[in-house]
C-alpha cells in the first residue's frame, strides 16, 4: 500500500512516498526478480543467443570447407596395396578407402564358426567390413569390393605388386610377368623397375606423337577442308550452280582438297607407321588370382610399386596426379584423368558473364537511383528486380534456350552463316548464350548491390558539386561513382561467386560432359562464343549422378569440388583486392 502525504507550499509540493507494503520491500528476492526483469528488458539473452547461432555457422561451414580440403587434398596420394586372404581360398588386391559397421545376413554367417557367431552376437548382430579398390574392371565387372572381416583369414603386403593405371578399363592392381620390347622378352626375374620404367616413358612419347597427328595435324587438315566446302556453299547460294563465280570457286576448291587431302595420306601413313611399331611393344600383367592380361605399353599411363615407396616417391606421385589433374583431359567416363576444359570453360564463362553483368546492371541501378523520378513505378521495377532474384535458375535456363539460342541464335544463322544450315552455329546452346543466361540471372544482385552503394553516398557531396557548377553526369563521374564502386564490387563477387557455380541453366544452354574442342584455338577468329563447352560444376553433378560406379567417381567428386570452390575463392580474392585499393584510394578522409 503507498500512502502520499502532499505538504501546501507556496514556493515547492513536496511529495513523499512511503513503502509499507512488505511485498514492496527492496529484499533480495525483489532486487533478484527486478534484475532479471531489466535484464530481459535489455535484450542480452538474444545476444547469446545470436552469438550461438553465428558459432553454430561458422562451425558448419568449417566442417564443410575440413571435409571438402580433407577428401579433395588425399585422393592423390598413393596408399599401400593389402592381399586378402579369404576363407573360401581366392584373394582380394586392393588399396583401403574405408570401413563400416554392418549387418550381415543370415546365409552369409551359416557358415561360419562357433566363435565367430558369438563375436557378431555379442555385437548385437553386428560386424565390420572393409571396401578395397580392388581395379581389374575387365575382369571383375567391378573397381571396389566389400570385404567382411570374418572372411579375412591373412592380410599381406606384397612388395612386388603393382598398381598401373591405364587408359582403359581404369587401374589394374597385380604382376608385371613379362615385357615386349619390340621382340626383346624380358622375364620377371630380370623385370626392373628402371626398365619398366624407362618403358612407359617410351610409350608416352609414341603416344604423344600419334596424338599430334590425329588431333592437331589431321585436326587443322579437316578444318581446312571444311572452310573450303562453306565458301563454294556460299558462292552457291549467293550466285547460283551455274555461275561464273561457282565455277572458279568450284576450280579453287577441287585444287585446294587435292593437296589438303595428300597431306592427309601423308601424317596418315605416318600415324598408321607409329602405331605399328608401338604395337611391338606390350607388357603381360598378372591378376592377384592368375589371370593374365596382355596390352600395349602405350596404355599405361603410370605404374609404381606403392608397397616399396619412399616418402619423396610418394609426393613425387601425388604431384605428377595433380598436374595430370589440371592439364589433361578427361577419361573412364570423367572418373579418371583430368579436368582441364571443365577449368577453362567454367572461367571463360565467368569472365564473359561478369563483362556482360556489369555494364547491364550498373547502368540500370544508377538510372534508378540518379536520374529516375521515384515513384510509383520506379518502386514497381525495384519490385520486379527483387523478384527477379528469387525465380528458380532452371528457369533462366528454359528462356536462355528459347530465346538466345532458339530466336536470336537462329537469326544470326540465317542472316551470317546460311552456309552452314542445318547444321547450326549459334542457333544451339553454346559459351556465349551460357554466359549471357547467367548474367540475366545475376543481373538483379547487382542492380541492388549497386543501388545501395549509390544511396550510401551522402546526399550533401551531390550538392556541393553541383553547387561549384559541375554537371549532373559530372557529379556522377567523380563524385557519386568513385565513392560507390567498393560496394559495386561486391556485388559483382556476389554475382561472379553464384553464376561460376550455377548448373542447373547450363544442363540447357551449352554445358556438356565432354567437349570434343576448346572455345579457343589456333584458327580464325581463335575464340569460338558459339561452341558448346565443359564446366566444373557440371562435372561434379555428371560424377555423382550419371557414373557407372558411384564409389569411383566419389574421389573425384571431392577433388573437383576443392577445385572450384578455389577457383572461386581466387576469383573473389581478386576482386576484394581491387575493392580493397578503391576503398583505399577514394575512402581517405571522411567529410
Amino acid at each position: 500500500m503507498l500512502k502520499m502525504e502532499q505538504k501546501d507550499n507556496k514556493s515547492v509540493d513536496k511529495v513523499s512516498i512511503q513503502v509499507d507494503s512488505p511485498d514492496l520491500n527492496p529484499s533480495s528476492t525483489s532486487r533478484q526478480r527486478a534484475t532479471i526483469w531489466d535484464f530481459k528488458a535489455r535484450g542480452e539473452p538474444f545476444v547469446w543467443s545470436l552469438g550461438g547461432a553465428l558459432a553454430i555457422g561458422v562451425l558448419m561451414i568449417v566442417g564443410f570447407v575440413a571435409l571438402i580440403l580433407y577428401n579433395g587434398a588425399l585422393t592423390f596420394y598413393p596408399r599401400p596395396i593389402a592381399v586378402v586372404e579369404l576363407k573360401d581360398g581366392s584373394r582380394v588386391a586392393g588399396d583401403l578407402m574405408r570401413s563400416e559397421i554392418f549387418v550381415p545376413v543370415a546365409e552369409d554367417i551359416a557358415h561360419l564358426g562357433a566363435e565367430e557367431k558369438a563375436t557378431i552376437e555379442k555385437n548385437g548382430g553386428r560386424s565390420q567390413r572393409l571396401l578395397l579398390r580392388t581395379g581389374n574392371f575387365d575382369f571383375y565387372n567391378e573397381d571396389f569390393k566389400w570385404v567382411p572381416e570374418y572372411n579375412i583369414v591373412k592380410k599381406s603386403h606384397p612388395g612386388n605388386i603393382l598398381f598401373v593405371e591405364r587408359l582403359e578399363w581404369g587401374p589394374f592392381i597385380g604382376f608385371a610377368k613379362s615385357l615386349d620390347l619390340n621382340g626383346r622378352v624380358i622375364g620377371q626375374n630380370d623385370l626392373t623397375w628402371d626398365i619398366l620404367e624407362q618403358a612407359v616413358d617410351d610409350a608416352a612419347l609414341r603416344r604423344q606423337r600419334i596424338h599430334e597427328i590425329e588431333r592437331t595435324d589431321i585436326g587443322a587438315i579437316n578444318h581446312f577442308l571444311e572452310r573450303a566446302r562453306l565458301a563454294l556453299r556460299k558462292v552457291e547460294l549467293r550466285h547460283g550452280l551455274e555461275s561464273p563465280e561457282y565455277a572458279q570457286e568450284l576450280k579453287n576448291y577441287k585444287s585446294e582438297t587435292e593437296k589438303l587431302n595428300l597431306q592427309y595420306q601423308e601424317l596418315a601413313s605416318e600415324a598408321a607407321a607409329v602405331k605399328q611399331m608401338d604395337s611391338n611393344f606390350s607388357i603381360l600383367l598378372e591378376e592377384i588370382n592368375g589371370k593374365t592380361r596382355k596390352l600395349p605399353v602405350s596404355q599405361i599411363t603410370r605404374l609404381y610399386p606403392p608397397n616399396e615407396l619412399k616418402v619423396e616417391d610418394k609426393v613425387w606421385i601425388y604431384l605428377s596426379r595433380w598436374y595430370e589433374f589440371l592439364t589433361q583431359e578427361p577419361r573412364e567416363a570423367n572418373t579418371e584423368g583430368g579436368v582441364m576444359p571443365a577449368i577453362f570453360g567454367t572461367f571463360c564463362m565467368t569472365v564473359l558473364m561478369a563483362l556482360a553483368v556489369a555494364p547491364f546492371g550498373v547502368v540500370a541501378a544508377l538510372y534508378l537511383r540518379e536520374y529516375a523520378k521515384q515513384g510509383k513505378l520506379v518502386s514497381l521495377i525495384r519490385i520486379c528486380v527483387n523478384n527477379l532474384a528469387g525465380v528458380p535458375s532452371i528457369v533462366y535456363g528454359v528462356f536462355g534456350l528459347g530465346f538466345f539460342a532458339y530466336v536470336l541464335g537462329g537469326s544470326i544463322d540465317q542472316l551470317f552463316f546460311p552456309e552452314r544450315l542445318p547444321n547450326p552455329t549459334f542457333g544451339s546452346g553454346g559459351l556465349l548464350w551460357a554466359s549471357l543466361t547467367l548474367a540475366l540471372l545475376t543481373v538483379p544482385v547487382v542492380i541492388v548491390a549497386t543501388e545501395e552503394a549509390l544511396a550510401a553516398v551522402p546526399q550533401s557531396m551531390r550538392e556541393g558539386s553541383l553547387a561549384c557548377g559541375a554537371s549532373k553526369w559530372q557529379t556522377i563521374k567523380w563524385i557519386v561513382l568513385p565513392r560507390a564502386m567498393p560496394g559495386i564490387m561486391t556485388g559483382l563477387i556476389l554475382a561472379m561467386a553464384r553464376g561460376a557455380e550455377e548448373v542447373a541453366p547450363l544442363m540447357l544452354v551449352g554445358v556438356v560432359k565432354m567437349a570434343p574442342q576448346l572455345p579457343v584455338d589456333s584458327f580464325f577468329p581463335f575464340i569460338h562464343l558459339e561452341r558448346s563447352f565443359m564446366h566444373l560444376g557440371f562435372h561434379i553433378f555428371d560424377l555423382g549422378f550419371q557414373s557407372r560406379n558411384s564409389e569411383a567417381a566419389i574421389p573425384m567428386v571431392y577433388v573437383t569440388t576443392l577445385l572450384l570452390i578455389s577457383l572461386v575463392f581466387a576469383m573473389n580474392i581478386v576482386s576484394i583486392i581491387i575493392r580493397n585499393r578503391l576503398k583505399r584510394k577514394f575512402f581517405t578522409g571522411h567529410f
